[in-house]
């Protein structure tokens, strides 16, 4: 794979720079923000051999990629302006959930690789410890257990970085800030319980002081982003380098020790004993919920509202019981794809489904889930019921996890107890975690799925475009939407279309700025911006006309549209009027691309062979 050319493309999709706010990537996807999600080509994302999927949650634009995702996101950024963040804020914030996954996953997925690598060997050397491997007295054992528990102890800094990049203020003062809470005298304070106090003012710490703890520096950050612009325009600019991060540390210090700290902690504890006062309810009800629906979740962005819940666990009670119920809800997405390679006759879809079977032992399932099991529907559903048997499973029998990370297959060795007199379940963990998969296999082999493969040569043999025009010989034709000069799809300056990828079709050169309808239909897109009008006939046929490349970018200056989406309009009606004189001066192209989005639906789309065309001629054949 091309990194910097799928970077390329991507990023002409989703509306090219100007149209992004902020770009970050987790394991498998980029993750934009975007000023305006109705300019961005899903449908060209999603035809592209190297997207597995397009997802609009959670308010962000997320493009799934695969294994790979960090290469194509540094191939974006070495080749933009584009970063983890931007001077530019989208003026559209959704609501408060939306709000509160996209600050969530904006803070913690650009550290994700190194939390899972680290959560691993965590995992790996509680392991070696239980088999007599290695003992924690070892300078081997201590050296690298320094590797796989730093992160965790002074996660606060970690997320200070990334938070201080999501609410756009200073870094370094920021993670000054999370040092102060991690310094090991003040967590020596506080595990010593002796108390703390600011001029007489007292300050609350819980027994593990701030080391490990999420929510405390999240709104610690977040009040310096309110603060430090107030600060800028108090102090002279000739001082600021020196006055503005003094004043904000000896402010928000002290503050986020009196006030936000506790503040954060209350919070945490409050949504700790929510979640545990559940699952004390029920165990297996808990388990039978979150393994059924997890993949749901992940789908639609809303997992990032539990991670704070699993560093709270591990917080207050130095394990979780959560992360243990997800494990047989991403392995039996395997063994459903790992099924479904065996049954399809699909070349590509039974490579596909093993590789993104491997790719979820590892537990990264949006190849599983986009490119496999959700597109043929029956596969998804049979491993979210797999799923949820395993997750009771495993929520009835207790396991635990001890050790952050990425939930896959070697986070298992995390589930062994490293805290005396607390139990946990290994090997229900590994019991329900290979029922899961097993019923997943089982289950998609026998209920099976529509092959692609089978549909595409049934539909050949029965009702296919060949046979269907054999007995009826069944065409519509366009009208031209416009005059002017007739140009083939493949000389057009944009890839898009001159490939092919969007449908066949012919562009025109306008003589006059005025796009009238192609048949009778209803208006199904039409651009805030004028400059595109999606279009669908009474017979199903899906028409795309472009005016001009790239006049997006004029944001509207010299179009002026007639419809609005949903209207039900008339051969002939006019649609879109536009300066073609203007759109010309200003650098652009008026050649304007008419594309049969659904050409595929057809036997074949035919053009007249004409080189010039007046508007309301006839102007395509689309042969059902």
């Amino acid at each position: 794979m091309d990194n910097k050319a799928v970077g390329k493309r991507v990023l002409e999709a989703v509306g090219g720079e100007k149209n992004v706010n902020s770009l970050v990537h987790c394991a498998t996807r980029l993750r934009f923000k975007l000023k305006d999600e109705a300019v961005a080509d899903t449908e060209r994302l999603k035809a592209d051999p190297d997207v597995i999927q397009v997802v609009q949650s959670g308010g962000q634009y997320q493009v799934v990629i695969g294994s790979n995702v960090a290469d194509v996101y540094k191939a974006i950024v070495d080749n933009s302006g584009l970063g983890e963040a931007s001077d530019e804020d989208s003026g559209e914030k959704g609501n408060i959930l939306n709000q509160f996954i996209d600050v969530i996953s904006g803070i913690f997925t650009p550290f994700l690789g190194a939390m899972a690598a680290a959560g691993v060997l965590k995992g790996f050397l509680s392991l070696a410890v239980v088999l007599g491997w290695l003992t924690d007295a070892q300078g081997a054992y201590q050296i690298l257990f320094a590797a796989a528990d730093g992160l965790f102890t002074f996660l606060p800094v970690m997320l200070a970085i990334t938070a201080a990049r999501k609410f756009k203020t200073n870094e370094f003062l920021a993670a000054a800030i999370a040092m102060a809470l991690v310094y090991p005298a003040i967590s020596a304070i506080a595990g010593a319980g002796t108390g703390l106090d600011f001029f007489g003012i007292p300050a609350v710490l819980s027994p593990s002081g701030y080391t490990s703890s999420v929510i405390p520096i999240i709104l610690a950050v977040w009040v310096q982003s309110k603060l430090e612009p107030l600060v800028k325009k108090i102090v002279p600019q000739f001082l600021q380098t020196i006055l503005v991060p003094l004043i904000v540390l000896l402010v928000m210090v002290p503050l986020t020790f009196i006030v936000l700290g506790p503040i954060g902690t209350i919070i945490g504890q409050g949504l700790g004993s929510l979640f545990n006062s559940v699952y004390g309810f029920s165990p297996l009800v808990a388990g039978l919920i979150m393994g059924g629906f997890w993949q749901v979740f992940v789908m639609f962005g809303m997992h990032w509202g539990f991670v704070p819940l699993i560093f709270l666990n591990l917080e207050q009670l130095g394990f979780d019981v959560l992360a243990p119920m997800l494990l047989p809800a991403v392995l039996s997405q395997g063994g459903a794809a790992l099924a479904v390679a065996l049954r399809t006759k699909d070349l590509k879809l039974r490579q596909l489904g093993i590789t993104s079977t491997i790719t979820s032992f590892f537990g990264i399932t949006e190849p599983t889930v986009y490119g496999v099991t959700l597109p043929l529907k029956k596969p998804f559903i049979v491993a979210c019921v797999s799923g949820a048997i395993g997750g009771a499973l495993v929520g009835m029998s207790g396991v635990k996890m001890f050790a952050n990370g990425l939930v896959s297959l070697l986070s298992i060795p995390s589930f062994i107890s490293t805290i005396d007199g607390v139990e946990s379940n290994v090997m229900m963990a590994v019991i329900g975690t290979a029922v899961a998969f097993a019923l997943a296999f089982i289950g998609t082999i026998v209920i099976g799925f529509d092959d692609p493969k089978t549909a595409s040569t049934t539909d050949a043999k029965n009702t296919g475009s060949t046979a269907h025009l054999a007995e009826t010989d069944a065409r519509h034709i366009l009208k031209s939407p416009l005059s002017g000069k007739i140009v083939p799809l493949a000389e057009v300056k944009d890839p898009v279309f001159s490939s092919g990828a969007m449908g066949k079709g012919l562009a025109i050169e306008p003589e006059q700025g005025e796009l009238i309808a192609p048949a009778d239909g209803e208006i199904t897109t039409i651009f805030p911006t004028g400059h595109a009008v999606g279009f669908t006939t009474t017979d199903g046929i899906e028409i795309l006309m472009h005016i001009g490349m790239d006049t997006v970018e004029l944001d509207g200056k010299g179009f002026t549209a007639h419809v609005n989406q949903g209207d039900k309009i008339s051969a002939g009606q006019a649609l879109v009027s536009f300066d073609v004189a203007a759109i010309q001066a200003a650098g652009y192209s008026t050649i304007t691309p008419i594309v049969i989005t659904n050409t595929n639906d057809f036997a074949d789309v035919l053009d007249l062979n004409q080189e010039e065309i007046i508007q309301g001629e006839d102007f395509l054949t689309i042969v059902k």
